[in-house]
């Protein structure tokens, strides 16, 4: 599971957690070959026997180059920002040449000095070549004898990473065959849990005791990360990012992009744009998830299904066979899906009205179970087999709720939810982390700042210029680092690359709301620190660039652990640096690093290297937007 540790800690797991599960899995590294199985995401492993340890070799961590010529190794669109970092110690500025793919010199000039950049302890310069309009590939930047690796200028250079990012979510569906038509045969398995042995669920999944009676059917959904639980809070956002960039892209006029038969999903060819049937596999899953009228709390959301003791890597998905459990509602998953499913029957209304009906229903009884059980907070002692996601402030949740249900419904109950919050009018509602899954007021404001609404024209404007102030505060983070991170020096928590890709689409919200380019180049110099633009000159993106991850923690993806599996497909995106070091590989290789070079490239690092669909899914939605051509 992917852990958020904000400045606020509201939902990390307990520091007593962390030290056992540290501790024990230190124990199983050192263990002879054939012994324990290899690390799981926080918790130790069930014991079993890899096929194929990782090797010494297999965990050397990347390292903060003394001297290089940092680029985005996919490249730089013709009309945008083409910017580098060069690592030098010069006080005085360098020259530099672009090179073509032929060696022939196509532009030229000088760095600026910038000096010391906090967050990667380098001392930095900068090439700026954003006049240069022409394309090809192979590019290359040489500065003081030293050349970065090659890259392109083209207009169509994020096509492949926004069709490849929304595959991982395909690749992530739980009760479903992955088809190798549609993932490639590496990466194709069988149905996972879907009660067919060695799987003990989820089609009748029992609830941990004492919360409720029977068994439940919660099949579908996507896994969560590397682990196969299913969690209704990242589930919630990481459907509302989804199909929010699908409403984003059609006010936009840019829609077909993310149309029908434009994704890699079986459901292609049904007239339902791609995207939207993609998040309809989670959608589905969330409302099975919601207690039905006539039982004790109906409308309210279990807070999550996962298996009742962590499995050990590789673990194929139809080959886990620890019984799943359903855990105890909670008010934070009942408000999130309240504000998907609000979201879905705006959305999806023209293309399946019956579908978007029930979505509302399904709204409208979340809304009104939580506003009756407003403090059903999930323990963060709930941590053996999946991840606690514990939440200790539930208003944020009820700001967004209301926001999308307003939005759908223009209805006053919703209005006056919205306007009495105090996340309405909180000067602190966009933290400079960015949102997550534990603060989630950020998107009830950008709702209310996209989605045309009732409010008076007064508070509307006050809300958009909101969303606009905070996109100014990450420029202004931004212009002061070596890098040009949307992200504060102490902002390298678990999970940062799903920060600047969220704070990246903050920033071309701000685009959209005030058509002023400085934040479309913002938006795209997020992508160039997610693509090789960074302190490591590693891009955190499987399949894009000349050096990129590609032993990301996964459970089937494990192929540094056993060769007979595939390593992650193309366009998932790592947890990235992180200062914490709360595993036992980063805190073995990553000791004394500078917050952005906390990173391995290892399995085994779960705090640096873990997927997430909370972390691909504003990844989508970037690639979306960096896509689209006028």
């Amino acid at each position: 599971m992917p852990l958020s540790l904000l400045p606020r800690p509201r939902g990390a797991r307990t520091a007593a957690a962390l030290l056992t599960g540290a501790l024990l899995l230190i124990a199983a590294q050192s263990a002879p070959a054939g012994a324990d199985a290899p690390r799981t995401p926080t918790t130790p492993a069930v014991p079993k026997t890899p096929t194929a340890p990782a090797t010494p070799a297999a965990r050397t961590a990347a390292s903060a180059a003394p001297a290089a010529v940092q680029v985005n190794q996919l490249g730089y669109l013709p009309d945008g920002p083409k910017r580098a970092t060069v690592v030098s110690a010069s006080t005085t500025a360098l020259a530099w040449q672009l090179r073509d793919a032929a060696g022939r010199r196509a532009a030229s000039g000088t760095t600026s000095v910038r000096g010391a950049d906090a967050a990667s302890g380098q001392s930095t310069h900068l090439v700026d070549f954003s006049s240069y309009h022409r394309t090809g590939t192979g590019y290359t930047l040489t500065v003081d004898g030293r050349t970065s690796h090659p890259f392109d200028i083209r207009a169509n250079l994020y096509d492949g990473l926004r069709s490849d990012a929304m595959s991982f979510f395909y690749q992530q569906r739980s009760g479903i065959p992955i088809e190798a038509s549609l993932a490639g045969a590496a990466h194709a398995r069988p149905a996972g849990h879907l009660g067919v042995a060695p799987n003990r669920g989820d089609t009748a999944v029992p609830c941990v005791s004492g919360v409720c009676d029977g068994t439940r059917d919660v099949r579908g959904g996507w896994y969560d990360a590397g682990d196969q639980g299913k969690y209704v809070v990242n589930g919630g956002l990481a459907t509302w990012q989804l199909v929010n960039s699908f409403e984003r892209a059609k006010r936009a006029g840019h829609a077909a992009a993310l149309g029908d038969s434009t994704l890699r999903v079986p459901e292609r060819g049904n007239r339902i744009p791609d995207v939207l049937d993609e998040a309809r596999w989670e959608l589905d899953f969330l409302m099975r998830m919601q207690i039905p009228e006539g039982e004790p709390r109906a409308g309210m959301a279990f807070h999550k299904v996962h298996d009742a003791a962590w499995t050990g890597l590789p673990t194929r998905p139809e080959q886990d066979a620890e019984p799943r459990e359903l855990h105890a509602p909670s008010t934070a998953a009942t408000l999130n899906l309240a504000a998907a499913a609000a979201q879905c029957a705006r959305v999806y209304a023209p293309y399946d009205a019956a579908f978007a009906a029930r979505c509302l229903d399904s709204a409208r009884r979340a809304w009104a179970a939580a506003k009756a059980n407003p403090d059903l907070l999930a323990p963060g002692s709930d941590s053996t087999g999946g991840g606690a996601y514990d939440d200790g402030e539930v208003g944020d949740e009820f700001y967004w709720a209301a926001a999308e249900l307003y939005a759908t419904t223009g209805e006053a109950r919703y209005r006056d939810a919205v306007t009495s919050s105090p996340y309405h009018t909180a000067s602190d509602v966009f933290a400079p982390i960015g949102f997550s899954w534990q603060d989630t007021g950020a998107l009830g404001r950008i709702v209310l700042a996209t989605v045309p609404n009732h409010l008076p024209a007064a508070d509307r404007a006050r809300v958009r210029a909101s969303v606009v102030s905070a996109a100014d505060g990450l420029l202004s983070t931004m212009a002061g680092q070596g890098y040009a991170v949307p992200l504060p020096a102490d902002g390298y928590v678990w999970g940062s690359n799903g920060q600047v890709a969220n704070n990246g689409t903050l920033l071309a919200v701000a685009y959209e709301l005030t058509g002023q380019r400085r934040y479309r180049t913002g938006a795209l110099e997020s992508l160039d620190y997610l693509l090789g633009r960074n302190a490591l000159g590693q891009s955190y993106v499987t399949g894009y660039g000349d050096r990129t991850t590609q032993n990301q923690h996964h459970r089937f993806w494990a192929h540094q652990y056993d060769a007979s599996l595939p390593n992650p497909p193309a366009g998932s995106i790592a947890g990235g640096a992180n200062a914490g070091l709360q595993d036992p590989v980063a805190q073995e290789k990553l000791q004394g690093c500078a917050p952005a070079a906390c990173y391995i490239d290892d399995i085994g690092s779960y705090s640096t290297n873990e997927v997430a669909i909370n972390w691909n899914a504003p990844l989508a939605w970037l690639a979306a937007f960096a896509a689209e051509r006028d």
